[in-house]
């Protein structure tokens, strides 16, 4: 699903327009990652939390030079899922293995 399709079904579930709700949408985008950037954690109870996620400077290989490269520390977005939400999702994947 991408994010046209999220806007449609969420307005067809609230019965509201499609543009507000993609105004919706994009605000709520715009917030997460502004709160992040910050270093907040944005917490969704029941789905889950954004992040922000400090890696550490690492030396890699490039295979094709065969050589060695420094790869600088950095932050990564990171989102980890609450329980219900892993919960649906593992639920889903026993009774769709059968």
């Amino acid at each position: 699903m991408n994010k046209a399709e999220l806007v449609e079904e969420i307005a067809s579930r609230t019965r509201l327009p499609a543009s507000d709700v993609g105004t919706v949408v994009e605000s709520f985008m715009d917030v997460v990652t502004r709160s992040v950037v910050r270093g907040e954690k944005v917490v969704l109870s029941g789905f889950g939390t954004f992040h922000r996620q400090a890696r550490a400077r690492r030396t890699a290989r490039n295979i094709w030079a065969d050589r060695a490269i420094r790869v600088p520390a950095r932050n990564v977005p990171s989102f980890r899922p609450g329980k219900p939400f892993k919960d649906a999702v593992a639920r889903r994947r026993r009774s769709t293995a059968r």
